[in-house]
């Protein structure tokens, strides 16, 4: 009996450690889908990964699972070209946000989860290791490159101005309009056979949300009747980070500058980090005063009992 139900606690703690794993806030989702492609036997294929991947193997199974490298590699042949290979890199979701919908938007897991279920193939990776070292768009120029080694068949590559690549013969655009625009201008001039890679980065503070940016860059590849497919992943960290680093390379700009007009008001964000920094620095001082106390009280060594003195 004492056996059982140490296995059942040792089962439930299992347990609880495998979701507080795939519930982990360092994981991100990424949907994969097309309404053009199909799977070999010609019926629906969906399929869900559950596994916690890296950043970089999900771009290897956009690849080799999503068949992106049947079309984008000019040395491989394939039966069902696409035009246009769109990918959505987002700011602000997380694997936490889809299977609850706390601190997301619905809206756009919505348009996402619609976008899905309506295409005749789809792939979903709920559990993805957030990038730490490499923004999520240079390692899919990375596996790009490496799932194609002799020659990458991209007719034309277009990243948005807030996608950071290193490469300076990427062809960059500014606002969404002027994706439009070039997917109707690619219509026009691009040839049987070609398909177009278009990566679109959010920025978190533009004019349009995720979820109106996805819905109109693929209403309007529809309305064209380009074929397509479509990839979608949320990095959210290296945004927060580049923001931060933002706001220090602005101050620190204004604070070399002239003393002429230069503001010296601290905002809510430098209130909470002094108080915090107050805070840690007086902890630390009750810290060490505690444990003086503490180590005082230990070396104590008083006798427990005292001998009767001798009559003389």
């Amino acid at each position: 009996m004492m056996k059982m139900r140490i296995g059942v606690l040792a089962l439930l703690v299992a347990l609880s450690v495998v979701e507080f794993g795939l519930a982990s806030p360092n994981t991100v989702p990424a949907f994969l889908w097309s309404p053009h492609l199909q799977a070999a036997n010609g019926e629906l294929d969906e399929a869900v990964n559950y596994q916690v991947m890296s950043a970089k193997d999900l771009v290897g199974s956009v690849f080799t699972h999503g068949g992106w490298s049947n079309f984008l590699c000019s040395e491989k042949k394939v039966e069902q070209p696409v035009d246009v290979a769109l990918v959505f890199i987002g700011r602000e979701l997380l694997s936490s946000d889809v299977s609850s919908r706390r601190n997301s938007d619905p809206s756009l897991v919505n348009t996402l989860n619609n976008l899905f279920t309506a295409s005749n193939f789809s792939l979903a990776f709920p559990y993805i290791a957030a990038p730490e070292e490499e923004r999520m768009e240079s390692l899919l120029l990375s596996g790009l490159k490496q799932a194609c080694p002799h020659n990458v068949g991209v007719s034309n590559i277009v990243f948005s101005d807030s996608c950071l690549v290193e490469d300076g013969t990427i062809q960059k655009l500014s606002d969404l309009q002027s994706f439009k625009d070039h997917l109707l201008a690619r219509r026009e001039t691009r040839k049987e056979g070609e398909t177009d890679l278009v990566v679109l980065c959010s920025e978190g503070s533009q004019s349009h949300s995720e979820r109106e940016s996805i819905s109109e860059l693929v209403s309007s590849v529809e309305q064209s009747g380009s074929k397509y497919t479509a990839l979608y992943v949320s990095d959210p960290y290296w945004y927060t980070s580049y923001k931060t680093l933002q706001r220090f390379l602005a101050e620190s700009a204004t604070g070399n500058s002239s003393s002429v007009g230069v503001s010296t008001t601290c905002d809510e964000l430098c209130k909470f980090k002094s108080s915090l920094l107050e805070g840690i620095l007086v902890g630390i001082v009750f810290l060490l005063i505690l444990i003086s106390g503490l180590c005082c009280m230990a070396g104590i060594d008083t006798p427990t009992r005292f001998e009767t003195p001798q009559d003389s």
